[in-house]
C-alpha cells in the first residue's frame, strides 16, 4: 500500500474513479472505524437503481491515519471492488480538506457525503437525492434526515437547524446549512463555492460553504424524507472536553469575521455555554483563536444574501429570549466525523 510522506493521498486499494461524468460520487471519510466504514461502503454500493434504471454511482473512501491492522482489513474488503476508490493519508486533513481532496477525486455531478459511521436509510436514496436535483435547477445541496443507529427516531445530536423547525424534520424546507453526517452537493455549486475551508479543519464548514454558496446564487434545503441512519461511533470522536469544544467556537467566530457580522453577542453566548458546562478554559481558547486568525479578506452579503438568510434562518430563531432558552441550554449538534 503506497503512501506519500509528503501527506499527499495515495490509491491504496480498490480502483480509481471514472474519468467520464457520471451520476454522483459517495464520498467517505474514515480513521480507526474500519468496520462501521465497511458497512457504509456496502450501504453506499447498493445504491445503484431506481425504478429499473441503472445509476453511475462511484464511492470515494479517505482513510486519515487508521492503524496498519485495521487499515489493512479495510484495503482487503475493498481491493477487487470496481466501484470504490480507497485513499490513503499520511496526515490528518481534517473534515473540511479530507472531503476537499474526495471530491476533487471524482467526476460525479453529484457530490453525497455520508459518514463513516452511518448508512443509508434505504437503497433509493441517493436516486431520489439526483430526482431532487433535477427538478430544482437553483438547488446547491441538501441535508438529510439523520436519525438513530436503527433509524427509529431523529437524531437529535445531529439536528442542526432552528428549533422551531424540528416538527418539520420529515418534510422538506429551505435552510442556510447542513449536517456532514449525510448530505448532497452539486458540483457545480461546489465548484463555484470554491469547495470547503480546508483551515477550519473541523466543525462549521458547511455553514461557511452554504454561505458563499448563497451568495452566489444557490440555494440550500433540508429534505426529511432522504434519511440516514447514524451510530454515532465513539472511536477517533473528538470529545466537548478539548478540542473539538475549541474548533465549535473558533470556526464560528471566524465565519462572523469572514462576513462583517458582529461578534459581541457571540462571544457573550459562548463564555456563558462555556460557563454553564464546566467548560470555561476550552471555549476561551476557541474565542481566543478564533480574534487571532488571521483572514485574507471579508466580504459584504448582498441584499438577495441578506433577505435569503433573514427569511430561511433568523426568522425561524425567534426572539432574543427564544433563542436564549434554545440555544443557550441546548446541547450542542454533533459535528461529523
Amino acid at each position: 500500500m503506497e503512501v506519500d510522506v509528503s501527506g499527499t493521498p495515495k490509491l491504496a486499494s480498490g480502483s480509481p474513479p471514472p474519468l467520464v461524468v457520471y451520476d454522483a460520487d459517495i464520498i467517505i471519510l474514515t480513521i480507526s472505524r474500519v468496520y462501521e466504514t465497511i458497512a457504509a461502503v456496502r450501504s453506499a454500493r447498493r445504491q445503484t437503481t431506481f425504478g429499473g434504471h441503472g445509476l453511475g454511482i462511484h464511492v470515494i473512501v479517505l482513510d486519515q491515519g487508521s492503524p496498519e491492522s485495521e487499515f489493512q482489513v479495510l484495503a482487503a474488503a475493498l481491493l477487487t471492488a470496481g466501484d470504490v476508490s480507497l485513499y490513503r493519508s499520511s496526515t490528518n486533513l481534517g473534515v473540511a480538506g479530507g472531503r476537499n481532496f474526495l471530491a476533487q477525486q471524482g467526476n460525479g455531478k453529484i457530490i453525497v457525503g455520508l459518514d463513516n459511521d452511518a448508512v443509508f436509510g434505504g437503497d433509493h436514496i441517493v436516486a431520489q437525492t439526483i430526482r431532487r436535483f433535477a427538478d430544482q435547477p437553483r438547488l446547491g445541496a441538501i441535508g438529510f434526515q439523520i436519525r438513530n443507529g436503527d433509524g427509529t427516531c431523529l437524531d437529535d445530536s445531529s439536528w442542526g437547524y432552528p428549533q422551531s423547525l424540528k416538527p418539520r424534520r420529515h418534510t422538506w424546507f429551505l435552510t442556510t446549512t447542513f449536517v456532514g453526517a449525510g448530505h448532497a452537493i452539486r458540483r457545480s455549486a461546489w465548484q463555484q463555492a470554491g469547495g470547503y475551508d480546508a483551515k477550519l479543519f473541523f466543525t462549521w464548514e458547511e455553514y461557511d460553504f452554504c454561505r458563499r454558496a448563497i451568495k452566489a446564487g444557490w440555494q440550500i434545503g433540508y429534505d426529511g424524507s432522504l434519511a440516514v441512519w447514524h451510530k454515532a461511533a465513539n472511536a477517533e470522536r473528538v470529545g466537548w472536553r478539548g478540542a473539538r469544544l475549541g474548533y465549535f467556537v473558533r470556526n464560528r467566530l471566524v465565519i462572523a469575521r469572514k462576513w462583517r457580522e458582529p461578534q459581541l453577542l457571540l462571544i457573550v453566548g459562548y463564555v456563558l455555554k462555556g460557563l454553564l458546562a464546566g467548560r470555561f478554559i476550552a471555549t476561551l481558547a476557541g474565542i481566543m483563536a478564533g480574534l487571532r486568525w488571521k483572514l485574507t479578506s471579508t466580504h459584504a452579503m448582498p441584499p438577495s444574501m441578506l433577505a435569503y438568510l433573514q427569511q430561511h434562518e433568523v426568522n425561524h430563531r425567534g426572539s432574543w429570549w427564544q433563542r436564549v432558552q434554545s440555544e443557550l441550554f441546548r446541547k450542542r449538534p454533533a459535528a461529523s466525523g
